[in-house]
């Protein structure tokens, strides 16, 4: 049989143990779990607000294409409006917590203040995209060149603005770099005028390359016949006399047209006769009365 050997002493700082836990349970679990269940709510007014964040702006993109928008203002538009409404969320969540959400908008300025003041350029980008907004010297889908950087135009962000180069790389370019600088914008207009040069001899009949270069322009479908098209020497350069057909095209087919013109000049040349030389120099030596070659 066996005995019970716990002395009173011990038994009695037991019951205090248990004492004290009961009292830490009473005292601190209620807090412990309205804390939790305001975690819980949160978390639910964070998904649920996310949920209406995202219906707001289909809305929002969907009445502004309605309306017929430019591309980059709906972009621009909705990265901004993501932005505000998940701020206005986030303090919503934070009044639950009993923060002061006076407080927490007067400390965001100040912070905002001393933020702007050291990211100056990211608020100049940010101008720059509103001014490009405002003024458009051009849209998502227009071929834009900037320095030596050249591509189509994919996104007009609150900062940035992406293009996609003809390898298709991406490249982001800052807004306020794009507002401050001169740009070429290659598909603004419906047609782009092509020149192509070529050079031929001089022996060679300036009559028969001329008409060839026109039968040429009469005979590619995507040259504009509408516009005007020449066939006319430019240059008396020092080794060929230089041709140029100039003629136009949409914007889309100038590269194609390009390549396969000029290859078109120099077989259909070729096929005439017409010779089209290499870089050479003439020397003539003149022989003096007195003087004698050996």
């Amino acid at each position: 049989m066996l005995e019970n050997t716990d002395t009173p002493q011990e038994i009695e700082a037991i019951t205090e143990e248990i004492d004290r836990f009961q009292r830490y349970i009473d005292e601190y679990l209620p807090g412990v779990v309205a804390f939790g269940l305001r975690v819980l709510m949160a978390l639910v007014v964070f998904f649920i607000g996310s949920r209406l964040i995202r219906l707001l702006r289909r809305i929002v993109r969907r009445s502004m294409e309605r309306a017929g928008a430019d591309v980059g203002v709906i972009q621009f538009i909705d990265s901004l409006l993501k932005a505000l409404l998940y701020f206005v969320l986030v303090m919503l969540i934070a009044s639950g917590f009993g923060v002061d959400t006076t407080s927490v908008v007067a400390l965001a300025g100040s912070a905002g203040l001393a933020a702007g003041l050291a990211l100056q350029g990211s608020l100049a980008n940010f101008a720059g995209g509103v001014l490009l907004l405002a003024v458009k010297p051009f849209k998502v889908g227009d071929y834009i060149i900037q320095g030596d950087l050249e591509g189509t135009v994919s996104e007009i962000q609150m900062i940035y603005t992406c293009l996609l180069t003809p390898d298709n790389r991406k490249v982001v370019i800052p807004n306020g770099k794009l507002a401050d600088n001169s740009l070429i914008n290659v598909t603004a207009q419906e047609k782009r005028r092509l020149d192509i040069d070529v050079g031929i001899s001089y022996t060679a009949d300036l009559k028969k390359a001329k008409e060839t270069g026109m039968e040429l322009l009469e005979r590619e479908e995507r040259v504009l016949k509408e516009e005007e098209r020449l066939t006319v020497v430019s240059e008396l350069a020092d080794s060929a006399v230089i041709l140029k057909l100039r003629f136009w095209v949409k914007p889309e087919d100038y590269w194609n047209v390009k390549w396969e013109m000029t290859e078109a000049v120099k077989l259909a040349f070729d096929a005439e006769g017409i010779e089209i030389p290499f870089n050479q120099v003439d020397v003539h030596i003149h022989k003096g009365q007195d003087s004698s070659i050996q």
